[in-house]
């Protein structure tokens, strides 16, 4: 495996390679009225999300996907491009349904402009910054085609200033927020929300999406899409991937709110709070850091 990636600033956001090196066909990429773009900050419950979004759509009638396809060939991660591999674009190109799901780390202002063109259904999931820094430094210690993340107090540290693939998590979240008060079907959700009551968020997420599944299919939904459940598929867990270390950390690792009380020291976290007092001046864009 070659070497760690290395940041580099791309138009104002911090990118690698995997993500610029296919760039032109992810502009380019053709969107259709009914694909559903799954959009989130790397660490937030995209995969979560997904696989709720996967079984409204398919659970029932394709019921083999489940047991046969991984998650991330069900739902192609739009903008990445390995060596030897088939690109985002491409796998996203072939999906054979209808609707496609397709995800994306991008900032909005990065995102294809035929998604916009043909008034696409998004679907945004945001995550505390606290716990969403906790993830994301694991994340990088066990994925090789990451930067290196090197210890907890530098990551922290650049966390905070937005050195991190796909820029800063305050330009994400507040971007995409203010892009929901122009397009009308941008749904944007709230991972903490989805861990106190589930069911009431797929409700939300639902109707946002004119689907009306019964009363049976949501409860099977809930139980598939619980994080234990979802932690030992292997169709969920992202365990058949060759470039994440699983002695390292698992890809799938706790899924709490609040996990980032074991790991912030408490002059971190003063410095984190008065950082995030400056950055998010949106009064309407509430987190919770607890439950």
């Amino acid at each position: 495996m070659e070497s760690r990636p290395q940041l580099f600033d791309f138009h104002g956001v911090s990118m690698t390679h995997y993500v610029t090196n296919n760039w032109e066909n992810v502009q380019n990429f053709q969107a259709r009225p009914d694909d559903i773009l799954i959009a989130t900050y790397p660490k937030a419950g995209t995969t979560w999300v997904s696989y709720i979004l996967d079984l409204l759509y398919f659970g029932r009638v394709s019921p083999e996907r489940q047991t046969s396809l991984p998650i991330y060939k069900r739902v192609p991660f739009l903008e990445v491009a390995f060596p030897s591999l088939v690109s985002g674009t491409e796998m996203a190109d072939k999906l054979p349904t209808r609707p496609r799901l397709i995800k994306t780390h991008l900032p909005v202002q990065f995102v294809p402009k035929s998604f916009w063109e043909q008034n696409c259904r998004i679907v945004y999931l945001a995550r505390n910054a606290k716990d969403n820094m906790v993830s994301f430094y694991h994340f990088d210690r066990m994925n090789v085609t990451q930067p290196e993340p090197g210890d907890w107090s530098s990551f922290f540290q650049r966390f905070m200033e937005g050195k991190m693939l796909f820029g800063s998590w305050y330009d994400h979240v507040n971007g995409w927020w203010k892009k929901k008060q122009t397009h009308s079907k941008l749904h944007y959700m709230f991972y903490e929300d989805m861990i106190e009551d589930i069911g009431q968020e797929m409700d939300k997420l639902c109707s946002s999406l004119g689907l009306v599944p019964s009363a049976e299919e949501k409860r099977a939904i809930v139980v598939e899409a619980q994080f234990d459940n979802m932690k030992k598929n292997d169709m969920t867990n992202y365990s058949t991937v060759p470039c994440m270390d699983f002695k390292v950390s698992h890809f799938m690792r706790k899924g709490k709110v609040g996990d980032w009380k074991s790991h912030f020291t408490v002059a971190q976290n003063e410095a984190f709070d008065q950082d995030y007092q400056k950055k998010m001046k949106d009064p309407t864009l509430q987190f919770h850091t607890n439950i």
